[in-house]
């Protein structure tokens, strides 16, 4: 097994059993509650232009929060949405929910999107970092942005603990906003905004290609 294999055999096996006990709800995806939740989401869709029809992979969807929360904020706009887990129990509840029931929603087990689109989001997928070696998580990291890069049109958004807090409990990772724009500008040749002060100690990138 690979390194990045090894990384995300760690973290299917965490999110599985979270969604497992928890079901489909905010903590079975490891968040606290559902505005903290959307709250993320409305930073991570600032990239988006709604004016027109769009496409979105949702990497690391977990149970399809985010496909439901794009209908009920712009259900005049037609979206198509692929949401993609590591988790075949995330999918699997992301199936059974009421955006799956939607046109234009799909979802699929894997580590990246089998397609492109115009945006590519991910909220939350870089905060669990378990007992993984530091240098081995930031690899994995630096790996999903560039699949993310690849299979994106116009842009992608990701967001990230900050290491601008009074603490961090023990197997999560926190970055510094700089280290990782930086990096997307350079990798990627991405125009970033960095987008913090909501009230979470923790920022999201907006990158346009």
């Amino acid at each position: 097994m690979d390194a990045a294999a090894s990384v995300h055999s760690r973290i299917e096996a965490y999110y599985g059993a979270r969604v497992r006990r928890f079901g489909a709800t905010p903590e079975g995806v490891d968040w606290t509650c559902r505005p903290t939740q959307e709250l993320r989401f409305v930073k991570l869709l600032m990239l988006c232009d709604f004016s027109q029809p769009l496409s979105i992979n949702d990497i690391g969807c977990g149970y399809g929060a985010l496909a439901g929360f794009i209908s009920q904020r712009h259900p005049r706009v037609p979206v198509d949405y692929l949401g993609v887990d590591l988790s075949a129990d995330m999918i699997e509840q992301a199936r059974l929910g009421p955006a799956a029931r939607r046109t234009r929603v799909q979802f699929e087990v894997g580590a990246q999107a089998s397609r492109s689109a115009d945006y590519s989001l991910a909220s939350g997928i870089f905060n669990v970092q378990l007992d993984i070696p530091t240098p081995s998580w930031e690899a994995s990291v630096m790996q999903t942005l560039a699949q993310m890069v690849s299979t994106s049109n116009k842009g992608f958004a990701v967001n990230f603990l900050s290491t601008h807090r009074s603490s961090l409990a023990q197997g999560l990772y926190a970055a510094d906003p700089s280290r990782w724009a930086a990096f997307c500008e350079a990798e990627f040749s991405a125009r970033v905004t960095v987008v913090s002060g909501y009230g979470m100690p923790e920022f999201t990138l907006l990158a346009l290609l």
